[in-house]
């Protein structure tokens, strides 16, 4: 990993710009809503079939891409740390992506080659059975052939927003799920593709964004300097890629652990039967929507906790992260209050059926509760990658997990409240272990940069 050397902060923490926490968090908000409304918009489209399996199939679908697309998340935050490491590099940039693609498409060349192994092994796992595992594969044997140009989306994002070129990346999500919406209206409502239909929006949505993005990021003299870092022998050479590989394999972990208990929710909550899994989907695709939204804090961490960091101006580091926290539970309350207003209707919106409708309204409580238990953990987490404290994250999210299981065991007399409920507590363990670390690290890490400079 290429670092530089850290210069003193010229910067007292007392002179903290409020306004640059908005300056960062509102775009990376606006970006990742765009982005949760690929699922949203499978979950409501699905549910215009009227039929209960079609839409816990692709809450169980949505579940295994979980595992097998988002921990490759690395390529992304990779991309994006040695691309800012290179601003105003274009040829090193530029060889970043092109050693960032190919590790994305070997990645999605084994992951096809797995196909036949990992589809009926993911849907058994997840705990599908009869009517929802038969739709669940359909859906899902479409949509796997999106791998390729997922992971290339990955290198590419990462490559304009370490170009900080934000209103880019807002753009082609938008119009990213703006297609796959319209598409799955196209193929469901008036094609009569069913659950087929859902499959092959997101294929095809997923490709598109892939032209769009290359088109835009392949202009001028990027395209140029692609070439030729592809025609460089050199600049693909094993040793290129090990910085790439080796920057995040604690967050690729931290993410797996992630998935998996996220997947823990469709797989025991099929457990209490289909209704009580296509409310839960709904459930969880509008959580992932909201915490995609308060997660524009978390980008702000990264950002202004890293330069303090970078700094060594521990003072500030506290300050910020305090400043940051507070503004993102600000936000997630009224999140939380219109949950409250009008999470009725929104449930109803997306039900296939009025008994998914009654099932997921019984549990608007954990649905208005969740904002408020995630933002801390969210926040936390911006603040260790911006201090590279990926180890100690890591760790936070095992015990985190293992406190979460313990959880879903006590409380099964409970049924499904039981499982929101340890989802909850899943992150409020997050944010507890977190909290307890950071003062020790912040400590340790900031004073040893000090003295390896005096």
């Amino acid at each position: 990993m290429r670092v530089t050397n850290a210069q003193p902060s010229s910067h007292p923490a007392s002179r903290i710009d409020p306004r640059l926490i908005w300056a960062i968090a509102l775009p990376a908000m606006a970006t990742n809503v765009a982005t949760a409304l690929i699922g949203i918009g499978d979950i409501w489209v699905v549910g215009r079939l009227g039929d209960v399996a079609a839409q816990g199939a692709v809450d169980v679908g949505a579940k295994l891409f979980a595992l097998l697309f988002t921990v490759m998340n690395f390529l992304k935050t990779g991309t994006t740390g040695l691309v800012a490491q290179d601003r105003g590099t274009a040829s090193a940039q530029a060889e970043t992506l092109v050693r960032a693609v190919i590790i994305g498409l070997v990645i999605a060349a084994g992951l096809l080659a797995l196909k036949p192994l990992i589809v009926p092994l993911g849907v058994e796992a997840l705990g599908a059975e009869g009517r929802v595992a038969e739709a669940a594969r359909t859906y899902i044997d479409i949509r796997y052939w999106a791998a390729p140009a997922v992971f290339a989306n990955l290198a590419f994002m990462g490559l304009l927003i370490g170009r900080r070129q934000m209103r880019a990346v807002l753009v082609i999500e938008v119009l990213y799920n703006a297609a796959n919406i319209v598409l799955g209206l196209l193929f469901v409502l008036v094609l009569n593709t069913g659950i087929a239909g859902i499959g092959w929006s997101s294929l095809i949505a997923e490709y598109g964004k892939l032209l769009m993005v290359a088109v835009y990021a392949l202009r001028g003299e990027t395209a140029r300097h692609v070439r030729r870092a592809l025609a460089d022998k050199g600049a693909l050479a094993w040793a290129k890629f090990r910085p790439l590989l080796a920057l995040n394999g604690d967050l690729f972990l931290r993410s797996l652990i992630l998935a998996l208990a996220i997947a823990s929710l469709t797989r025991v909550g099929a457990g209490y039967g289909p209704v009580p899994l296509a409310a839960n989907g709904i459930l969880f695709q509008i959580f992932i929507f909201s915490a995609l939204l308060i997660d524009g804090f978390e980008n702000a961490a990264q950002v202004l906790n890293g330069e303090r960091f970078g700094a060594r101006d521990r003072a500030g580091f506290m300050k910020s992260m305090r400043m940051i926290l507070w503004r993102g539970l600000a936000v997630s309350a009224l999140v939380a209050a219109f949950f409250a207003v009008l999470g009725g209707p929104i449930l109803r919106s997306f039900a296939a059926t009025p008994e998914v409708a009654a099932f997921a309204q019984a549990h608007l409580i954990w649905l208005v509760l969740v904002p408020m238990t995630g933002v801390i953990s969210f926040v936390f987490d911006g603040v260790f990658i911006g201090a590279s404290w990926t180890r100690a994250m890591l760790m936070s999210m095992a015990a985190a997990a293992c406190v979460y299981a313990l959880s879903i065991w006590l409380s099964a007399p409970m049924g499904n409240h039981g499982l929101w409920m340890s989802f909850n507590i899943f992150l409020l363990a997050r944010a507890g272990f977190q909290a307890l670390l950071i003062p020790r690290l912040a400590a340790r890490t900031m004073a040893d940069r000090v003295d390896r400079e005096t």
